[in-house]
């Protein structure tokens, strides 16, 4: 893989999924639903599930230090941390400052970001403007997701759909690895309620109310997101490749937000974009949100897909609506 000493390169890559496996027929016990009617709707076979004593920070922490590894960078020399998540270990402090403390880092720049499903792009596109301005030398950005703790169990139309787990990705101003070469992130806020955690903020503090109405945990209109996710993931993916002078026949690779299968197929066609350049995991770990996307560059690359010259495509959608995409240069 080549790099660019004026772009922004990926150094190393790191994931990490909890060890405890929840398969389909083993949710088919808890709610009315069967491995057929999941598999054949969404793609899933599995998804990961974090212990009660487990929190998102300790997922962040095994993904952290797996792209800390990978890249050959000491946490000493991390200057930037920034951890998109919708399932922080609390509403505050950030994740982001217990990571830090959890790697014995300090006197360095930390901050959540809360994007839900595209937070990782998002992510990746805040910390290499920081970096391009030349105040931090290296960042580390993680993508990190404990949704069990916020999934409705006796919900089958949701439940079914999540997992947890973590990514990272160590960023530098220089050094070999694939370089960063546009972003796009937009955003519709005009209908929340579409995939929301209605209650626990502001607008509506927890109550005995809230919690008899389960109004802590995830809802979704699924029927709706699907028709939107399609639509906002194909606008960043063409817009941004048509701002690069690139076309769908330019792009090798894509790493799509792993939400549900239909949802990709559908933007292949949309795109024109071959499925076979599309990688995909969710079969085994379902939609972890923010970390899906840092979890499949992992993976991807640590199967020997890359190679030297290629283009990458990131693009994914997320509540709010948020929707972002990034070209990558192996």
């Amino acid at each position: 893989m080549t790099s660019n000493s004026s772009a922004i390169v990926l150094l190393g890559l790191g994931s990490h999924a909890p060890k405890n496996r929840l398969t389909n027929l083993e949710l088919s016990k808890k709610v009315d639903t069967s491995d057929e009617w999941i598999f054949s709707r969404t793609g899933i076979s599995e998804r990961r599930i974090a212990s009660d004593e487990e929190a998102t920070s300790d997922l962040a922490l095994c993904a952290a230090q797996n792209a800390l590894k990978d890249a050959d960078v000491l946490p000493d020399e991390i200057d930037l941390v920034v951890v998109a998540t919708i399932t922080p270990d609390m509403t505050f402090p950030s994740t982001a400052c217990l990571l830090q403390h959890k790697l014995g880092l300090r006197n360095v720049c930390c901050f959540d970001l809360e994007a839900a499903c595209s937070g990782f792009v998002y992510a990746l596109d805040v910390a290499d403007a920081l970096l391009r301005s030349g105040r931090y030398k290296k960042a580390l950005v993680v993508g990190a997701e404990k949704l069990s703790s916020i999934i409705d169990w006796e919900d089958r139309s949701t439940c079914v759909l999540f997992g947890d787990g973590a990514g990272a990705a160590v960023l530098g101003r220089d050094g070999a690895g694939p370089r960063l070469d546009g972003f796009l992130c937009g955003a519709d806020g005009a209908n929340p309620s579409l995939l929301c955690q209605p209650a626990g903020g502001s607008s509506r503090p927890a109550s005995n109310e809230t919690l008899t109405r389960r109004e802590h945990f995830l809802k979704m209109n699924g029927r709706e997101i699907f028709k939107n996710a399609v639509r906002v993931m194909e606008y960043a993916g063409r817009t941004l490749l048509e701002r690069h002078g690139l076309t769908p026949d330019d792009v090798d690779h894509v790493i799509p937000h792993q939400a549900n299968r239909r949802i990709v197929e559908s933007l292949s066609q949309r795109l024109s974009i071959p499925m076979d350049k599309f990688y995909c995991n969710l079969e085994k770990y379902g939609n972890t949100s923010a970390a899906s996307i840092p979890i499949a560059m992992d993976e991807a690359r640590r199967s020997g897909i890359f190679k030297s010259g290629e283009t990458g495509l990131l693009v994914a959608f997320g509540a709010g609506l948020t929707w972002a995409s990034a070209i990558l240069r192996f």
